[in-house]
């Protein structure tokens, strides 16, 4: 077999794992005190004596490395089209199978996403990569700049429900990360580029457990999903030198961003429960309260 299709193949699987253990994590921080990622410490502490979310977790880095293995063998743009589909294998698992279990507006919102993300795959297709290096003030300003706006979604309300508000933030603290490791692959003095990696993908992680606790899994991990695709190929486009796409490559992506942003408004909409599922618990209603606090969700 071709080693570009063992690489979708293994794109594939990693699509199944990971979104598999996104549900997983989602049952297991929805049952574990009140998460909030301005207290990341003490949310770790709950999260890694958890059993069920070790064992969640686990099967979330599996298919990361999946993922990583499959990149060595078929070019991005393809696995990336086929890791679309994981936004889907989210919405079923989520649904455990159930159509009738979707909010009103989430079937759509998963053909936008997916649309979207295989768009976007296809307008990278033949796309040679840029050996360029990017400048380190303009990685800085853009690591900063991602980090900002996620700390801005998790401390300002937004017109959007808060588990797709976290879900965002914990997107655009992954492109972090994901640009990171592309850093680190330059190696040399780039190697430093290690720090920002561990601490965006470890408070993004925090973030997308606590946006758990207030939504669904595919309102949280789906918009976090469809951030930490789009964000890193923006990267490359401002960081990395390479070129816009023209004619055809060039409608497809605005087709694709176009796709991705509503399904992101749409996931965002706060959603009334499903059939059989209860609302979701806010924090403060969780949190016990004690003496000299107001009970307010951190």
């Amino acid at each position: 077999m071709p080693p570009v299709w063992i690489g979708l193949t293994v794109a594939f699987a990693s699509a199944l794992v990971t979104n598999t253990a996104y549900s997983l994590e989602h049952d297991a921080a929805s049952a574990l005190p009140p998460l909030s990622p301005r207290r990341p410490f003490r949310s770790a502490k709950f999260l890694l004596r958890d059993r069920r979310w070790l064992a969640a977790f686990g099967a979330e880095t599996a298919g990361w490395l999946m993922y990583v293995a499959a990149l060595q063998l078929a070019p991005l743009s393809l696995v990336q089209a086929v890791a679309a589909s994981g936004v889907a294998v989210l919405a079923f698992v989520t649904a455990r199978g159930h159509p009738s279990r979707f909010a009103r507006r989430e079937p759509a919102a998963v053909v936008l996403a997916v649309a979207g993300l295989i768009l976007l795959a296809l307008s990278l297709v033949g796309k040679a990569e840029s050996d360029q290096h990017p400048g380190a003030v303009g990685v800085i300003i853009w690591l900063a700049a991602c980090g900002g706006g996620a700390a801005l979604l998790i401390a300002v309300p937004t017109r959007f429900g808060r588990a797709a508000s976290l879900g965002l933030a914990a997107g655009l603290l992954f492109a972090d990360g994901d640009v990171s490791a592309k850093l680190v692959g330059y190696g040399g003095l780039w190697l430093i580029a290690l720090a920002p990696l561990i601490v965006a993908y470890g408070i993004g992680t925090s973030v997308l457990q606590s946006a758990y606790q207030r939504g669904d899994a595919l309102t949280a991990a789906g918009t976090a999903t469809m951030v930490t695709n789009a964000v890193p190929i923006a990267a490359g486009f401002v960081l990395l030198g390479e070129t816009l796409p023209h004619g055809t490559r060039a409608v497809l992506q605005v087709a694709a961003f176009a796709c991705l942003v509503a399904s992101a408004v749409a996931l965002g909409h706060q959603q009334t429960p499903r059939a059989g599922e209860p609302a979701p618990r806010a924090a403060a209603r969780r949190r016990p309260k004690t003496p000299g606090t107001s009970g307010h969700p951190a």
